[in-house]
């Protein structure tokens, strides 16, 4: 039998959108993946911050979405992660993405999940769940936030442990990592949880900061404290929602590029 080839769209740049090329793909499980693409030599953006990308629709226009930057400011290459929806607009097309493909890509990155949006503290939380760890996963990854903060803390909650992407990475220590590993490596601090498989944490985020768990390992207190910690928060509504109140409600101020604070969300994924 012949190989039957299938013809890729081909993309055109515009005023606000470039076409890159698809580096690789790494296909966690059946509902979720990360890809590399290339990134202009034009591109700049701050570690934390999201983009458009996307493909082209049905009607031949771009269909896009916001998602996370994964990668850290300095890679030379732009990292995502994405889930997988099988009826979604987008991410029914974007999972099946192969080496060598083309995407739009956002000219103008923006976002509060950034350290410009934070006062300055000791310890950085940053709390996710899902596919809300992509824009940690490149704070962690960038120097600055190391000078910026004594301890470095990524809490990543998902429902089975083959949604903890990255996690080899994440409990080596980044290790790998050229610029942050000797650093990391007395700084950073990975606590994973899984809640609907056995696990060494198996309860929720809130859970783990009402037990102390979170704490764990870190020099300070076993709980929040407005005055030396900061948070981000990436994921789901719920835990976002929840978590926000009780910042609120216990002296935390939520902040922003033009006034940083002690808390800061994705208002842009948030509503």
């Amino acid at each position: 039998m012949n190989d039957v080839t299938i013809e890729k769209p081909v993309l055109e740049p515009t005023g606000a959108l470039s076409v890159e090329t698809v580096l690789s793909v790494r296909h966690w499980n059946e509902h979720l993946f990360s890809f590399r693409i290339s990134r202009p030599a034009s591109f700049r953006f701050r570690s934390g911050e999201f983009v458009m990308i996307g493909l082209k629709g049905e009607n031949g226009k771009p269909l896009l979405r916001a998602y996370s930057v994964a990668s850290p400011a300095w890679d030379e290459e732009l990292e995502f992660l994405s889930i997988k929806v099988q009826d979604g607009p987008l991410t029914s097309k974007l999972q099946l993405i192969e080496p060598g493909d083309q995407i739009y890509l956002g000219r103008k990155p923006t976002g509060t999940l950034v350290t410009d949006a934070l006062l300055p503290g000791k310890r950085l939380f940053m709390l996710s769940t899902g596919t809300g760890l992509a824009p940690f996963l490149s704070l962690a990854r960038d120097p600055d936030v190391y000078e910026f903060y004594e301890q470095v803390v990524v809490v990543h909650s998902v429902r089975r442990v083959s949604d903890l992407a990255f996690h080899d990475e994440l409990e080596g220590k980044l290790a790998e990592d050229p610029l942050v590993a000797e650093q990391a490596a007395t700084q950073f601090h990975y606590v994973p949880t899984v809640t609907r498989e056995a696990f060494r944490n198996t309860v929720r985020i809130d859970k783990l900061v009402e037990s102390g768990a979170l704490f764990e390992g870190l020099e300070g207190p076993a709980k929040f404290d407005p005055e030396t910690d900061r948070i981000m928060m990436c994921g789901s509504m719920e835990m976002i929602k929840q978590f926000a109140a009780w910042f609120e409600a216990n002296g935390f101020t939520e902040g922003s590029n033009a006034a940083p604070g002690q808390f800061v969300i994705e208002r842009a994924f948030v509503g």
